[in-house]
């Protein structure tokens, strides 16, 4: 079986974690059997619970990319408003 990463699991919601949880137990199991038909069918499983927890990582990302962006057009428009001050100083 193979687990998601630290972070998907960290934005998995109480219950989803619970059923991941789950999930990968009985994976286990069956692997400890050599049921690897059935593993698969559980793997398909784990991959459709984290994939709401996988996109909000996404939208965290892009949050992260939109609040970087602004935080450096800011920076750059204070840097352009020093500069014109510094010139009607002059």
């Amino acid at each position: 079986m193979r687990h998601c990463s630290v972070q998907v699991r960290g934005l998995l919601t109480r219950d989803e974690l619970d059923r991941y949880n789950a999930l990968m137990e009985v994976g286990s199991y069956l692997e400890s059997q050599s049921r690897y038909d059935l593993v698969y069918t559980v793997q398909q499983e784990v991959d459709l619970l984290v994939q709401p927890a996988i996109e909000r990582l996404k939208e965290k990302g892009r949050d992260r990319d939109r609040a970087t962006r602004e935080y450096l057009e800011a920076k750059e428009r204070q840097a352009q408003q020093d500069s014109e001050s510094e010139s009607d100083e002059s």
